[in-house]
């Protein structure tokens, strides 16, 4: 079946719905059900299918059992079209606006720790620029921001790589994230100038889950001082929840510190004196290299790389 293949020869075998079909299979796992999913006889899916193998040159899926699992060859492709998934997305978003007469709508995905500083400089500054833009903002952990990039459900991602490639991607980095215990403004720990790590393990503690990269610096600072992770752990990916954990009792947390330290400006809790000697891999700004960027998204991403002495220009 391997042929060798150039571009334009490859585009003008493509069609829509093989792509679609083959995102099907991939979602439902046989193609009994994505054939149903997009009603077409079995038979007439299977057809497809043997088409799109063919203009690729090679096997995309091998049978097991009732099932279908990509090949090499097909994990390769199915990778790309999830990519033309998302770019298709944005592109019917960003039609939708203009059809609404709309100044157009910007979708940011963002950890935690951008929102103090750079996102929010670089928002009001982009809204002087484009006042009638409509903003959409989420915010999570790098991987499921990344997750919703790549869907198209986001055009712009403030976060770490992770597991994205170089190669789909373009990053630029902004800051390294760094670390602050945190507890209540009344807490025993709190009034001390130096807190030691032993000193802190008679509380209980509220951390993120497992796999998350905050966790991973926490369990690394906790086997560096040759301790456990404490027992009747509370695990949170919500830093909202981890900060009324720790306001609330005698609870201690993990948030970044350019948060924290919102936070104690105001009084709302504690940043105890215990310096974290690890810190979180640098954060950036993540778009997708094969997805056109709107005039917005473009200013967005100057604005946000801007040196900090040219806010108020």
């Amino acid at each position: 079946m391997a042929t060798s293949l150039n571009v334009p020869a490859l585009l003008s075998r493509l069609r829509m719905r093989q792509i679609v079909l083959l995102l099907e299979i991939e979602e439902r796992g046989t193609l009994r059900a994505a054939a149903a999913r997009l009603n077409m006889t079995q038979s007439a899916a299977s057809k497809m299918l043997q088409e799109l193998e063919l203009a690729v040159g090679q096997p995309l899926f091998e049978r097991i059992g009732r099932g279908l699992t990509l090949t090499a060859a097909g994990d390769c492709v199915m990778g790309y079209f999830r990519g033309l998934r998302g770019t298709v997305s944005s592109l019917a978003r960003e039609l939708e606006e203009l059809r609404l007469g709309s100044a157009g709508k910007l979708f940011i995905g963002s950890i935690m720790a951008a929102s103090p500083g750079p996102l929010t400089d670089a928002l009001l500054a982009l809204k002087k620029t484009y006042p009638l833009l409509a903003v959409e903002i989420s915010t999570g952990t790098s991987d499921l921001l990344a997750r919703q990039l790549n869907e198209g459900r986001l055009d712009v991602v403030i976060g770490r790589m992770l597991s994205l490639s170089n190669q789909d991607y373009v990053f630029r980095d902004i800051d390294k994230e760094a670390l602050s215990v945190i507890a209540a403004v009344d807490h025993p720990l709190a009034s001390l100038e130096h807190v030691d790590f032993a000193a802190m393990q008679a509380y209980p503690w509220v951390l993120q889950p497992q796999g998350s990269p905050m966790r991973e610096v926490m369990e690394q600072e906790f086997r560096a001082h040759g301790h456990p992770l404490p027992r009747g752990l509370i695990e949170s990916a919500s830093i909202l929840t981890t900060t009324n954990l720790a306001v609330k009792s005698d609870m201690l947390g993990v948030i970044p510190e350019s948060v924290a330290s919102r936070y104690a400006q105001h009084g709302l809790l504690a940043i105890l004196g215990y310096r974290i000697q690890r810190r979180l891999t640098t954060y950036g700004s993540i778009v997708p290299r094969d997805r056109p960027l709107s005039a917005p998204a473009r200013h967005f991403l100057e604005l946000l790389h801007r040196p900090a002495g040219d806010a108020d220009e």
